[in-house]
């Protein structure tokens, strides 16, 4: 099985929230709070080392895509799959806006399926 294929499922389950940011500084040093969570979080990739992914190599007469060790990846790329989780400000703030999104993509595929029936 491809990281591709991987990641395209794992992504699927999860049916989180994602929000695109920008980077605030390009220092290589993390804040304080993510070094707390990069000590607790210990994930290993879905493959050994120097596996072969095939379907990632698209390009003809290019040498085959190897998976790197854990350590050589960037550390944000263990927590893309994990929900984001949203603090509440309060009345019309973030969270409920997100919360109410939400609830009305239910009511609109519950009442598209039911109109299928």
């Amino acid at each position: 099985m491809s990281l591709h294929s991987c990641l395209r499922t794992a992504h699927r389950a999860s049916r989180t929230i994602f929000c695109r940011t920008y980077a605030t500084s390009s220092s290589s040093a993390p804040p304080p709070a993510q070094k707390a969570k990069s000590k607790t979080h210990v994930t290993a990739s879905s493959c050994p080392p120097d596996t072969v992914l095939s379907g990632l190599n698209y390009l003809k007469s290019q040498p085959p895509v190897l998976a790197l060790p854990d350590e050589e990846y960037p550390a944000w790329l263990w927590t893309i799959l994990q929900p984001k989780e949203v603090e509440d400000d309060g009345p019309g703030g973030r969270k409920e806006r997100i919360d109410r999104r939400k609830a009305n993509k239910e009511r609109i595929k519950e009442r598209n399926f039911m109109s299928t029936q």
